[in-house]
C-alpha cells in the first residue's frame, strides 16, 4: 500500500485548497516586494490553474520567450522545489528599482550586479511564498540558495518538468501581475514530491485516499 496523489484526478476540494495557498502565498511575495524595492506593489488576483507541461510555455507568452527564472530546492518536511518565473523586461525593470535607479533597463543582458540583485528579489519573494506555506501547514519548510539563469521559456522549463514527470503530466502554475507604474507577470511553480503533496493536504485537513 503507498499512498498515492494522482493530478488526473484531483477534486475540486484538493484545487479549492491549492488555490488558497497560492492566493495567500502571492499576496505574502507581494507585500514582501514592495518593503524590498520601497514602492507601493499592487497584485491581481492570482490565476490557479492545473496544466499539462506543454500549455505552460504558451500560458508565458510563447516556449521562445526570454525569462529569468529563479529555482530553489525546498527541504524540511516538504521535499521539492519551487520555480518563480518572470518576463525578462518585468525582471529589468524590477532589478533598477531595487538597484535605486543604477541599473540599465534597456541593455540586452543583465550585469553581474543585476543578476546578484535578481537573485535576491527572487529569494525574496519565493521565501514570503514557501512561508505562507509553512504557516498555514505548519510544517517545517526551509528552501535552498537559489538558481538562477536568463533563457527561453521552454529551457527553463525543461528542469520542472523532468522532476514532475513522476508524479504526473499536469502541474499546478500560479500566475500573478504585480504592477507599481509597470506590469509584471509572475509564475509560480511548486513542485513538492508525491509524498509532501499528501502532507501538506492532509496538514490542511484535506483526506487523501491510499491507493494500493
Amino acid at each position: 500500500m503507498s499512498e498515492n496523489l494522482n493530478m488526473e484526478q484531483m477534486t475540486s476540494e484538493y484545487y479549492d485548497v491549492l488555490k488558497e495557498i497560492g492566493n495567500i502565498g502571492a499576496g505574502n511575495a507581494t507585500t514582501a516586494l514592495a518593503q524590498m524595492i520601497g514602492t507601493k506593489v499592487d497584485m491581481s488576483v492570482p490565476q490557479v490553474k492545473l496544466l499539462e507541461f506543454k500549455e505552460l510555455g504558451d500560458m508565458m507568452g510563447g516556449a521562445e520567450q526570454i525569462m529569468a527564472g529563479i529555482y530553489l530546492g525546498v527541504e524540511g518536511d516538504v521535499e521539492g522545489s519551487i520555480m518563480f518565473l518572470l518576463k525578462k523586461g518585468g525582471a529589468k525593470h524590477l532589478v533598477n528599482k531595487l538597484m535605486m535607479g543604477m541599473g540599465d533597463e534597456n541593455a540586452p543582458d543583465f550585469n553581474e550586479m543585476e543578476l546578484s540583485a535578481l537573485k535576491e528579489v527572487g529569494n525574496i519573494i519565493t521565501g514570503a511564498y514557501l512561508n505562507s506555506l509553512s504557516t498555514l501547514t505548519n510544517l517545517k519548510i526551509y528552501p535552498t540558495p537559489p538558481d538562477l539563469a536568463i533563457d527561453m521559456a521552454g529551457a527553463l522549463l525543461s528542469v520542472p518538468a523532468i522532476e514532475f514527470g513522476t508524479i504526473g503530466d499536469k502541474i499546478l502554475l500560479i500566475q500573478t501581475q504585480f504592477f507599481d507604474e509597470t506590469l509584471i507577470d509572475g509564475f509560480f511553480i511548486l513542485i513538492p514530491d508525491v509524498e509532501s503533496y499528501t502532507k501538506i493536504l492532509k496538514a490542511l485537513g484535506i483526506d487523501v485516499h491510499i491507493v494500493a
